[in-house]
């Protein structure tokens, strides 16, 4: 009865019309009903006063707007976060475990095999050979047990893009390639004799093109007459992306196919430039010795300098080194510029 003569008392305090002919219960709810639109319109005033004050310090941009500030705080939790060394997803998500020790990378000279790190030792790195040298330190640097090639590769100062500086010839080297060469000739029946006896390996006119409707590619170098040139259409696609197309530039499109042939046959190679605007030129082989490399770069490096455009300022050749199929690169004195 106590309970329920307090009920009353704070009922009445309230100005509530209860008696005690009501129950505990409905005392107790009309006493709540009556608080709850005081507690309610309490808080309805706080919240506009809080949005008063943000909007008053909340731009509608720049940095003092809502976004402005959300990121401010997001980065400033963040790096909060980064200093204490929490790794903890904020979506709730398991922790990520740390980051273990940087691995450890041997330098690319210890991952190469015994022979080449016994034949890296003869080469300083930081040193630019004169071609003599260099001819005969690759003589000496080559790792493997088959006559390797001789490289010679020249960085031009030229844009491959550019019609006038995409360097594309060719190049009579006076001890050869030390490659076998297959040469095909596509001509009429008329130079057929001339171009065996030169040394064409294939020779055909009909023949030729059904071999070439099959895909069926056997030789090195095409060469063809310029009547002809219009029948090797159809198959750009299939000779073009292997450099096997005739070209005048080349001198694989001749009315001379005997001369064509024996100049293929002994020696005569092209090189163009790469998109790199890199020139890469196979020399001979290890076992032609120093003399005969020296003189086939030579040649070589006569026939580069004579192909200079006239657009191009200061110097033709950026750097050239030298390197055998497997071997270290050796690094050669710029003497063209």
């Amino acid at each position: 009865m106590a309970k329920k003569a307090n009920l009353l008392e704070e009922a009445h305090k309230l100005g509530l019309e209860v008696s005690e002919k009501n129950t505990i219960a409905q005392i107790e709810a009309a006493i709540v009903d009556a608080e709850t639109p005081a507690v309610a319109a309490e808080t309805v005033e706080t919240d506009a006063v809080e949005v008063e004050a943000t909007k008053e310090k909340v731009a509608k941009s720049g940095k003092r707007s809502a976004k402005a500030i959300a990121e401010v705080d997001a980065k400033a939790e963040k790096e909060e976060r980064k200093a204490n060394g929490d790794t903890s997803s904020i979506d709730g998500e398991d922790e990520s475990m740390p980051k273990g020790p940087k691995p450890v990378v041997r330098p690319r000279l210890e991952r190469r095999g015994k022979k080449y790190q016994a034949v890296a030792k003869l080469v300083e790195k930081e040193t630019s050979y004169a071609l003599t040298q260099a001819v005969e330190l690759a003589t000496k640097t080559s790792p493997s047990t088959f006559d390797a090639s001789v490289e010679v590769h020249a960085r031009l100062n030229v844009d491959p893009r550019q019609a006038d500086q995409n360097i594309r010839t060719t190049v009579s080297l006076p001890n050869g390639t030390g490659k076998t060469v297959r040469v095909a000739v596509f001509a009429p029946e008329s130079d057929h004799a001339a171009a065996t006896k030169a040394g064409a390996d294939i020779v055909g006119d009909e023949t030729f093109l059904a071999q070439l409707d099959k895909e069926t590619i056997n030789f090195d170098i095409l060469i063809a007459t310029p009547q002809f040139m219009p029948r090797l259409g159809k198959y750009a696609r299939l000779l073009g992306p292997r450099g096997l197309m005739p070209n005048p530039k080349s001198g694989s499109v001749a009315t001379d196919v005997s001369k064509a042939v024996s100049e293929a046959k002994t020696g005569k190679v092209e090189y163009r430039v790469d998109k790199q605007a890199i020139v890469h030129l196979s020399i001979g082989k290890v076992s032609f010795g120093a003399q005969k490399l020296e003189e086939n770069a030579k040649s070589f490096f006569d026939s580069l300098a004579s192909q200079k455009p006239t657009t191009i300022k200061g110097g033709f050749v950026k750097s050239i080194s030298m390197s055998t199929t497997q071997g270290p690169s050796i690094k050669i004195e710029n003497f063209i510029n």
